[in-house]
């Protein structure tokens, strides 16, 4: 059964910062409308990771939380587990020294427990340094590198079985500002969403034909989390939306179906930005 805004956000009672933004949604879910899918987020302990996580939990779906400090993950399963109606996994790891056996051994755990996956939401990111390049540390570029980029296509590659088993199996690649027109001083951050973009659309081109996984790259735009407060300390952060302010697209991605159950047209590949596609809702 479809939900109005107005009785998501009843059903969204036990998440009163996301309940409070529902009320503003223009699309419907159903209460289970995730149900039945298995989704792994990356950078789950906190900010849009924890906020996805929970959102998701929140709608049915089986979340599976990979961070690299097991005190947050931990903190966000008890949280889903107390206040859903289903069951978190934890994988802590730190993406910066993920392998092609670490991301083989989580596909192999994945395939015997739930034998398919529906999705992945590649929110673990790393900052670096805000420095010229001609001054740019060296191992901090790698880091950043890894982080952003590499352990992305590991995991993308180690888990493409996974998601091609799925009916409907949706990648989304959390980019930014810097990463679609280059700024100075971004660094190997910037560099690495450019990288993100590229390798979200070649994989987007590949699975196209086949229709099975669709991908995405979303800018989130500022949102109140640690890596903003670390990028703008002057910022004040009460100016800025939460992350439950950005929860509708993300949900709306991974159940394209709005209140009336027609089906809401994503094409694979789009580069899309949670600030205009909420202002375009606001202008129909």
């Amino acid at each position: 059964m479809k939900q109005s805004p107005e009785s998501m956000a009843e059903h969204l009672s036990h998440y009163p910062e996301l309940a409070e933004q529902a009320k503003e949604w223009r699309h419907g879910f159903a209460s289970n409308a995730l149900g039945g899918k298995v989704i792994l987020i990356t950078g789950a302990g906190d900010g849009l990771g924890a906020a996805t996580a929970k959102t998701y939990a929140s709608f049915g779906a089986t979340v599976i939380l990979l961070g690299k400090t097991r005190q947050k993950l931990e903190a966000v399963n008890d949280w889903i587990s107390d206040n859903t109606s289903t069951q978190p996994v934890i994988v802590p790891c730190d993406l910066e020294t993920l392998n092609p056996e670490t991301a083989s051994n989580l596909a192999d755990s994945i395939s015997d427990a739930f034998g398919s996956l529906d999705g992945i939401v590649h929110h673990a990111s790393r900052l670096g340094p805000r420095a010229p390049l001609a001054h740019y540390p060296n191992d901090e570029w790698h880091k950043v590198m890894q982080i952003n980029v590499n352990a992305v296509f590991l995991l993308n590659h180690a888990l493409f079985a996974l998601l091609d088993a799925s009916k409907q199996a949706c990648v989304i690649h959390t980019s930014s500002s810097v990463g679609r027109e280059g700024r100075a001083y971004w660094g190997a951050y910037a560099a690495s969403k450019f990288a993100l973009e590229g390798l979200s659309q070649v994989f987007a081109d590949e699975t196209e034909v086949a229709g099975r996984i669709k991908v995405f790259s979303v800018n989130p735009g500022g949102t109140r989390t640690a890596m903003r407060r670390a990028a703008y300390p002057l910022e004040d952060p009460l100016s800025l939306p939460t992350p439950e302010a950005r929860m509708e697209l993300f949900l709306l991605l991974q159940n394209p179906v709005d209140e009336s159950g027609a089906t809401v047209e994503f094409v694979t590949g789009q580069q899309l930005d949670c600030r205009n596609w909420q202002d375009s809702l606001r202008r129909v």
